[in-house]
């Protein structure tokens, strides 16, 4: 058998082959991929291993991570959106250094003006009612691809990356934005006085984000029609991140698997219900996570603001809900197939709280990914005639 180079080997035909990769440091500024290949007919099962294209960067922000030079599902979901401006950034925020050795970030960490930049896909009529769509922990606006569609045919339809995801901005934690839920409940305002400025809205989001929109809402329920929560975190059974999530917060071992592309994105996303994702849509999620290490860096210190704040902000969102002072009209979608979060008890407060329950059998914790079409003909039936 001919060795073409040390990483390949050329195999007889009839023999399958099974790949993977891993990533290694190379000379602290750069990042070498590598394909692992076996060929099964091989009875010493030697792995072989063939370099990918290096990404150049400062060990945690990549200027690379694509596979190809093709036009990709992440590039073609980019175009679909633009960026909006909202949220001041707290003045005199040096350059972003790296927390391990103080080593500066790339340009993909950093800041590039003193307003942070969301990224938004709108679709339907401008003239419509505004619904604006909110993912959960750890997606991203992609997720609500099926349900834009459906709801732009009566609606003005937004989905947007919160801060930290996606193609927002990633800022540093300590450098601009530091991933508190106050600090989300304060953006989420100036975003929504970007994309309503002088309309009412309905809010729809889901999971772990839930109690920051609620905390909003509070505030603001003038400019609210509607508000819909899907599978948030409820009840006091909530209040316990899931080993998954919990993982991101672990000391030094939390900062080392948030920059783990698989581990961060998908794996996380299909622990938590039925949902078998598809490749394509699977180099969407993780896509941030292979171009800058910025977004590991937020995933793990959010997800430590909600191992400290979680129990606190479901108790405040549980009263404000059943408060006498909520008028807002607030629906609880609920994939019963959910992982994360157990059904025991949310009917009970739902009825207490005269909230109306919705649900879905066969969807898990990200709803919009198991049953999107489902969850948005529900939608369209909730939200009611455009106004």
């Amino acid at each position: 058998m001919a060795m073409i180079s040390p990483c390949l080997r050329i195999f007889p035909e009839n023999r399958t082959l099974r790949c993977g990769f891993r990533r290694e440091s190379v000379r602290k500024v750069k990042t070498k991929f590598q394909f692992r290949v076996r060929s099964s007919g091989d009875s010493d099962g030697e792995d072989y291993y063939i370099d990918a294209p290096v990404s150049a960067g400062d060990g945690f922000s990549f200027s690379g991570g694509k596979y190809s030079d093709g036009s990709s599902p992440s590039d073609e979901w980019l175009m679909k959106g633009k960026m909006v401006k909202a949220q001041l950034v707290r003045e005199n925020v040096k350059k972003a250094k790296d927390p391990f050795f103080g080593l500066p970030m790339g340009s993909s960490s950093q800041l590039s003006s003193d307003v942070f930049s969301w990224f938004c896909v709108e679709s339907g009529d401008t003239s419509n009612h505004r619904v604006i769509l909110m993912h959960g922990l750890p997606s991203q606006a992609y997720s609500y691809r099926k349900l834009l569609p459906i709801l732009s045919e009566k609606y003005r339809a937004i989905a947007f990356d919160w801060l930290g995801f996606g193609f927002s901005d990633k800022p540093q934690p300590g450098y601009g934005f530091d991933y508190t839920f106050d600090e989300y409940v304060s953006s989420l305002g100036s975003l929504i006085n970007e994309l309503a400025v002088d309309n009412k809205v309905s809010l729809v989001v889901q999971g772990y984000f839930a109690p920051v929109v609620i905390k909003y809402a509070e505030d603001h329920q003038e400019k609210l029609k509607n508000v819909v929560l899907v599978n948030p975190p409820l009840t006091d059974k909530h209040t316990k991140l899931p080993s998954t999530l919990s993982a991101f917060s672990n000391f030094l071992l939390g900062e080392v698997f948030s920059q783990d592309p698989l581990r961060a994105s998908d794996r996380v996303i299909t622990s938590c219900g039925p949902y078998m994702m598809k490749e394509e849509d699977a180099m969407v999620y993780r896509n941030p996570y292979l171009t800058s290490g910025s977004s590991g860096f937020a995933l793990n210190a959010l997800s430590k603001t909600l191992k400290k704040e979680l129990k606190a902000s479901v108790g405040t969102m549980r009263t404000i809900l059943s408060s006498e002072t909520w008028k807002i009209p607030t629906t609880i979608c609920w994939g019963k197939r959910d992982r994360w979060l157990t059904f025991d008890g949310v009917e009970d407060f739902c009825k207490a709280s005269n909230l109306k329950l919705v649900e879905l059998s066969m969807a898990g914790h990200h709803a919009q990914e198991d049953s999107g079409d489902e969850l948005g003909k529900l939608l369209v039936g909730i939200l009611g005639k455009p106004t």
